[in-house]
C-alpha cells in the first residue's frame, strides 16, 4: 500500500502538489497507522486544487483531514509559503 500511496502522490495534476506531496510519502508513510494510510488514500483522491488551497491554508479543510493536511502543511513550509 506505500508504494502505490507514493506513485498516487508523484502522479498529480499540478506540479506544486507533486512537490508537496512527494516530499509528504517519503518523509511520513512508512511511520503511518494502517488507518492514517487509508485516510491518507482517501485524501488523495481529492481535487489538487483543492488540496493545494487546504495545504496552503487559503480555505478551511475538511474535518476528516483536518489533522493530516495539518501534518502536511507543516512539512510543506517553503513550497507553499515562504520559510
Amino acid at each position: 500500500m506505500v508504494r502505490r500511496l507514493r506513485m498516487r502522490s508523484m502522479r498529480r495534476g499540478i506540479r506544486e502538489m507533486d512537490l508537496i506531496l512527494i516530499a509528504f510519502s517519503d518523509e511520513a508513510l512508512e511511520g503511518m497507522s494502517a488507518d492514517e494510510l487509508v485516510l491518507y488514500d482517501a485524501l488523495l483522491a481529492e481535487n489538487d486544487h483543492d488540496l493545494y488551497l487546504w495545504i496552503a491554508g487559503q480555505t478551511e479543510t475538511p474535518a476528516q483531514y483536518a489533522a493530516l493536511v495539518g501534518r502536511i502543511s507543516a512539512m510543506s513550509l517553503g513550497l507553499t509559503r515562504p520559510a
